[in-house]
Formats: C-alpha cells, structure tokens, sequence
C-alpha cells in the first residue's frame, strides 16, 4: 500500500470544479470588456470619418461657389461636383448611404451626418 503523503499528492494534481469555473468566469469576463471596447473604437473611427468626409464635401462646395458663384442646389449637389470638384462623393462608411446636404439659398448650406457614439448630428454650413 502507499504511504499516506504518496495518496495526498497523487489526488492534488488536478483542479477542482469550482477553480476551473472561477477561470472561465474571469476569462469570460474579460471577453465580454475587449468586446464592448472594440465595438467603442470602431464606432469613433467611424464617427472620425464621418467628420472627415464631410470637411472633404465642404471642400469641393467652396470651390464649386468659388467658380460658380453659388452653391449647386439640392437635387443635383452630387452630380455638380463630380469629378470636377471632388472624385468621388464620399458615403457614410458604416451604412453606405449619402451624407444629407441641403441648399438654403444660393450662400448658404447645410452639410450633416449623425455619429454613432452618441446618436448626435454633426452639421457643417459654410464657412
């Protein structure tokens, strides 16, 4: 037979239910953290884009007005300043749609987006 310290460390080696759950819990926990954290950062890299096509939009409107005198209306603001003034008229990145630009008059416009962090809108107007 063996010796009882022989019996003690043969049954010690393994972990028992309760330490394997506390583990799993942690990790899972810890998943759960780097999950909402990057959602969060791709939601503001978005948002950053977001802002940074609309300075993009803004942009080629100025040198449109510059050239034209006034902004291009509403219904055809895309096509006035493609490819002359800009590329490509940029989309919002997440949903692939068309940033909301309105003319007010022949001076003024409305260029917006709403973020994704907060659900706000960002609008620019003219400078």
């Amino acid at each position: 037979m063996y010796p009882k310290s022989t019996i003690k460390s043969i049954a010690s080696k393994g972990f028992t239910l309760i330490e394997l759950m506390v583990v799993i819990s942690i990790i899972g926990i810890l998943v759960a953290i780097g999950a909402v954290s990057y959602r969060k950062t791709y939601q503001l890299t978005r948002d950053s884009r977001r802002k940074a096509d609309l300075a993009q939009i803004q942009q080629a409107l100025e040198s449109y007005r510059a050239e034209n005198g006034v902004y291009p209306s509403t219904s055809s603001w895309k096509s006035a300043l493609s490819p002359t003034y800009i590329n490509t008229i940029p989309t919002d990145p997440k949903t692939g749609d068309d940033y909301n630009y309105n003319q007010i008059d022949s001076y003024h416009y409305t260029l917006s987006t709403t973020l994704e962090t907060d659900n706000s809108t960002y609008t620019v107007t003219q400078p």
